[in-house]
């Protein structure tokens, strides 16, 4: 109508089916329909990102040998230095989780080498090492060498007489320490690897003051 006042006629569209739709209906179905594309995307990419992170930390407890990342107290740490006291050279660490002791042998004046499966803690180990004025000496690398049984026989085969292993936690299951100090989970297992040839005497460890860290 001419000269009328009022809200203008609502626009309508037809539909493949044959019924008429209002434009602003059809409009507000998409914008609905954008937002859950969009919500779903998120939703998706955050579990993508969670198992991620979480599946370096779990697999390994999930193993027939459970050895989940459990850090180094400050009490094993110093157990570990006391059993390198009197030696030098080189230190590698097998399972080195946060880098924590291999940092530790480093600032004692060690070439400390870190192998560890999950690269996450990798990654953080080579930041601490650079932070804490070490990553020259201080190296990680990622590898699965936690396989008990094979480990002792490459280790019996590779290393030198004067080589000395340090297990933190989980002990050797086929061999005798040398010596053990600590107690529960700040235990620390020593093996002279002459010992574990049968080409020598158990010698004498000597202590020297703990550190902290």
């Amino acid at each position: 109508m001419e000269g009328g006042g009022g809200a203008p006629p609502e626009i309508l569209e037809e539909s493949h089916s044959g019924c008429v739709l209002p434009t602003s209906l059809g409009a507000n179905s998409l914008k609905k329909s954008s937002w859950g594309f969009l919500f779903t995307g998120i939703i998706g990419g955050t579990l993508v990102a969670v198992y991620a992170v979480a599946t370096p930390f779990l697999t390994p407890a999930l193993r027939k040998i459970c050895l989940p990342f459990v850090p180094a107290t400050t009490k094993q740490i110093e157990n570990v230095v006391k059993m390198l006291h009197c030696r030098r050279g080189s230190l590698v660490d097998i399972g080195s989780g946060d880098g924590r002791i291999v940092i530790a042998a480093a600032k004692a004046g060690f070439t400390a080498v870190g192998y560890e499966l999950n690269p996450w803690l990798v990654w953080y180990s080579r930041y601490r090492a650079w932070r804490e004025g070490v990553h020259g000496s201080a190296k990680f690398y990622i590898s699965d060498l936690w396989k008990m049984p094979q480990l002792e026989e490459k280790l019996t085969l590779e290393l030198k007489d004067d080589a000395r292993v340090i297990a933190c936690r989980f002990p050797f299951p086929r061999w005798t320490p040398d010596h053990v100090t600590g107690e529960g989970v700040d235990t620390v297992w020593t093996y002279d690897v002459s010992t574990v040839r049968g080409k020598g005497p158990r010698r004498p460890v000597c202590f020297q003051p703990s550190i902290q860290m």
